[in-house]
């Protein structure tokens, strides 16, 4: 036997406490599949607060529709990326696209992406855009915009009133699409897990379900943080009304999420099966920090509370748009938490249900806390050009803010 694996495997040993299976020496799953779910969250969540003006009628969100179809489109385009680079030959990911496989639910996610980024965002995007899309392809002056501006309309510069009311129509059809889609496209993460019936930790009809809903929250609690911050760029004044909205929003969307992991906890708790000392064991120790304190306390408690204040006081404009901000980071820090619990906490046991293992998390390897930061970050970045390219504000706003 080789030399260098004797002593990598005694080494991993030295990690282990308890009994365990040869295979489950080292965690098939890393950070970045806890980035996965995370991104994907956001892009339903927004995508959900977008829905709530255009097919709710919830007129008061105005302010954040645009903002929302593009957070969501800019977490969109990088969904897949974790995922290329777990699989460590990213080139094979267009495989199942090729040779697609109905019974695997990753293959399935492929072609559910694929219609939700090309028929349903994307159109929707333009539609939304395109009468500002011609109109600027007209007016602008830096030739390289006029010409994106100019490719960007794919040749339709019509924008009569009655071609108008039809994108209008259009898009509000494909927003009514578009929003099964979009928590299918999350719901299906929850699915996977949910299915895996070999690990006790996920394999509960819950599972799709929690993770829709924290997604609503993450998504919310994102397009909020950035509303707010970019009216703070732009030197605008922030609507406090939408804002408030998104607040309760965000504070129903949290009770939600939260309550289902509770009732799944305690439903495990009732049954206690076999595996349930083992699991005890799991949140009393290797993840009480990271699911008692963070996910729980810090990301669900704390932002429930900080929320129902603003609905039972009466409070200052500033201390509101604290409250907004500081329950939108706390919700992102405890979804978050919640992804890696799941994802990490699951394989922590042995499938002999009677060890423990451990997770050393690299900075700078392929599956590193670097790529997981670089692909976190970003996002961010495509919604700034998209921000750049096609700005969701009111034409009177940017007047203000140039």
């Amino acid at each position: 036997m080789d030399l260098a694996y004797i002593e990598t495997l005694r080494e991993a040993l030295h990690k282990v406490s308890g009994y365990i299976y040869p295979n489950d020496l080292e965690l098939q799953w890393s950070v970045l599949i806890v980035l996965y779910p995370y991104i994907t969250g956001l892009v339903a969540g927004a995508f959900v607060l977008a829905s709530l003006e255009r097919v709710f009628d919830v007129k008061v969100l105005k302010p954040t529709y645009r903002l929302s179809l593009l957070v969501a489109l800019a977490f969109l385009l990088v969904a897949p990326l974790p995922l290329n680079v777990h699989l460590g030959h990213p080139e094979r990911g267009i495989e199942i696209f090729l040779t697609p496989h109905t019974s695997s639910a990753m293959a399935m996610f492929g072609f559910v992406y694929l219609w939700y980024l090309m028929v349903v965002l994307l159109m929707e995007v333009w539609l939304d855009y395109r009468r500002e899309i011609v109109e600027w392809s007209r007016s602008e002056t830096f030739w390289p915009k006029r010409v994106f501006y100019k490719v960007l309309t794919l040749g339709v510069d019509n924008i009569s009133p009655r071609s108008l009311e039809i994108d209008d129509k259009l898009g509000r059809i494909l927003t009514v699409v578009g929003l099964p889609s979009a928590l299918l496209l999350h719901g299906y993460v929850g699915f996977i897990f949910g299915s895996i019936k070999a690990n006790p930790w996920w394999s509960t009809p819950l599972m799709p379900v929690i993770f829709i809903f924290s997604a609503m929250a993450s998504g919310i609690a994102g397009v909020m943080l950035i509303y707010m911050f970019m009216c703070w760029v732009r030197k605008v004044r922030i609507d406090m009304p939408c804002l408030d909205t998104i607040g309760k929003f965000l504070l129903t969307a949290i009770i939600v999420a939260f309550s289902l992991e509770m009732l799944e906890m305690l439903q495990t708790v009732y049954e206690a099966e076999e595996h349930f000392d083992i699991i005890s064991l799991l949140v009393e120790g290797k993840l009480f920090v990271s699911m008692i304190l963070v996910q729980i306390v810090m990301g669900s408690l704390t932002p429930i509370a900080l929320l129902g204040v603003l609905q039972l006081a009466e409070l200052r404009e500033k201390t509101r748009k604290f409250i907004c901000a500081l329950s939108g980071v706390l919700a992102l820090i405890g979804i978050l938490a919640m992804r890696w619990n799941v994802v990490i906490g699951g394989q922590f046991f042995s499938k002999s249900l009677r060890g423990f293992t451990t997770y050393k998390m690299e900075f700078a390897g392929r599956e590193g806390l670097l790529s997981a930061i670089i692909l976190g970050l970003l996002p961010l970045a495509i919604l700034a050009v998209l921000l750049y390219l096609l700005p969701p504000w009111p034409k009177e706003d940017q007047a203000k803010a140039s």
